[in-house]
């Protein structure tokens, strides 16, 4: 597996999902090197000459003004860490937690935060080597950065709290000393530099991104069977129509719909069946393209925000300098999270309105329910209760935590983000948007079955096929839950994408 070499400039998301999902093994750059010893260096001449400078000779937050003396440096930190350890929940999967690693690794290997070279190492070698702390999901006000999760992460790096090791939940010391790793005792700013950012919200709203990506592929292809199976008109998505309204997303929703029923003996021109189809059908592109030029804005946004220094106060060795701001402050990702989880929601939401034209006859001319013994069997009734059920509790969860702010630190930090309480928000959403979108694959087969021999299009036919390799249709009743959560799981593990993208090429 190929090494990802970290050096806070260059980190891709793609290169966080390999560390995180796949275990591939983490290395710091040369250069990187060489900028912690300077910034080190820096932060070791302010101790020795006693500089009043935040967070190194001083309190924290509301103790800013309480200077604390060289003697007392290293109890600071450590102090720090235990009293900001205060997060409550389910801890975080440990792939949230490899992403936190990694990204706080990242961030300090820019050389800007001042954090031993053998402190950050550690941290590495806990991520090479499968120690992954016990991270709390809930505590974090997303401004400060997220004090309380990464304030988790730390402990196990001192040897205390609690680690998932090799399958095991043990305690921090155990996990370290089983795997080789010598817990480090902290020293000046280590403490402040290791929790004063925003890995946690954005380690769990990159993983979101990069799988609500293959939600909008899947959307597509979802959409596009569910044409053939209601004979839809193409019409609709004749790339000259969306030119004249040049959103890229849009467009290039469009250009899938056409890819993915191409040879198509299902679908129709306009006048041939009905002159206009339902918005659910005739607005694929314009629905679906908004949601993927969401996505690609928040591409940008995360690629900025795993390559940055996000801590305080930051270190400028070349002037010898550490300037108190507000780079740990949330706000960039806490909207774009909430974006984030706006834009899967309509996905889910418009695939639900699909399913319910598949499966009442009033609008699809097939047998009620998908079934061919209707009152007897009900078919796929109650799989559009479920969809409907999950997009109601979309629509809830959609709410942006950004709007929301609540003062902290006897008032010192005034205003907060809430941005990770959005980006754990967007994941729910997903999750919710994958069973949906996978009941639709399921409808929109069991539809093609019902209705004829024509065949579906090159791309449609892909991911048909695939889906019955694990899924038969549905003769009569059976339990349901089952087929859901293979359907779902096709869709989550980009199986229906991989099938599709094989005949037709990247969507």
């Amino acid at each position: 597996m190929k090494e990802v070499r970290i050096d806070g400039n260059s980190l891709t998301i793609e290169e966080v999902v390999e560390v995180a999902r796949n275990n591939a093994p983490v290395a710091l750059t040369e250069e990187s090197v060489e900028k912690i010893h300077r910034a080190r260096k820096v932060v070791d001449d302010f101790v020795q000459e006693e500089k009043v400078i935040y967070g190194i000779t001083t309190g924290f937050g509301k103790f800013s003004d309480v200077v604390i003396s060289k003697e007392e440096a290293k109890q600071l930190q450590k102090n720090l860490i235990m009293s900001h350890a205060c997060g409550v929940g389910e801890p975080f999967e440990e792939e949230i937690s490899r992403g936190i690693m990694l990204l706080r690794a990242n961030a300090l290997a820019k050389g800007f935060s001042g954090v031993r070279l053998e402190t950050i190492q550690t941290l590495i070698d806990m991520l090479n080597k499968g120690v992954h702390p016990v991270i709390p999901e809930k505590g974090s006000l997303g401004a400060s950065g997220d004090l309380a999760p990464l304030s988790h992460m730390v402990l196990v790096m001192m040897g205390m709290g609690e680690a998932f090791y090799q399958g095991q939940r043990l305690a921090g010391e155990e996990a370290m000393k089983k795997a080789g790793i010598t817990p480090i005792e902290l020293t000046s700013k280590e403490g402040l530099g290791l929790i004063n950012g925003t890995q946690a919200m954005t380690a769990v709203g990159t993983l979101c991104y990069y799988d609500a990506m293959i939600l909008m592929k899947t959307a597509d292809i979802a959409g596009a069977l569910t044409v053939e199976a209601l004979r839809g008109i193409t019409d609709a998505f004749d790339l000259r129509l969306h030119q004249v309204r040049p959103h890229a997303g849009q467009i290039h929703s469009a250009s899938n719909m056409l890819k993915l029923t191409e040879e198509s003996k299902r679908t129709t021109r306009q006048g041939e069946v009905r002159v206009q189809d339902a918005y659910t059908l005739r607005c694929i592109p314009q629905v679906h393209g908004a949601s993927r030029d969401a996505l690609e804005h928040l591409k940008k946004k995360i690629e900025i925000e795993i390559n940055s220094v996000t801590d305080n106060p930051i270190i400028f060795a070349d002037t010898k300098e550490a300037i108190s701001g507000g780079n740990f402050h949330g706000q960039a990702m806490a909207l774009a999270f909430d974006y984030l989880g706006i834009a899967i929601a309509e996905l889910a939401n418009i695939s639900e309105r699909r399913i319910e034209r598949l499966v009442n006859p009033q609008l699809s001319g097939l047998p009620a329910f998908l079934t061919q013994k209707g009152g007897l069997n009900s078919g796929f009734m109650i799989a559009q209760y479920s969809a409907a059920a999950l997009v109601s509790e979309n629509k809830v969860l959609a709410h942006p935590s950004s709007v929301d702010s609540i003062p902290s630190s006897a008032n010192q930090e005034d205003h907060v983000s809430m941005g990770t309480i959005g980006a754990r928000k967007a994941r729910s959403i997903l999750s919710n948007a994958q069973s949906v979108v996978g009941i639709e694959l399921m409808a929109a087969a069991q539809a093609i079955d019902l209705d004829g021999e024509e065949k579906p299009g090159r791309g449609t036919l892909a991911a048909y096929e695939s889906l019955r390799q694990t899924l038969p249709a549905l003769g009569e009743d059976r339990v349901l839950y089952d087929d859901i959560q293979i359907s779902t799981n096709a869709v989550a593990s980009g199986q229906i994408v991989k099938a599709v993208e094989s005949v037709v090429g990247e969507l």
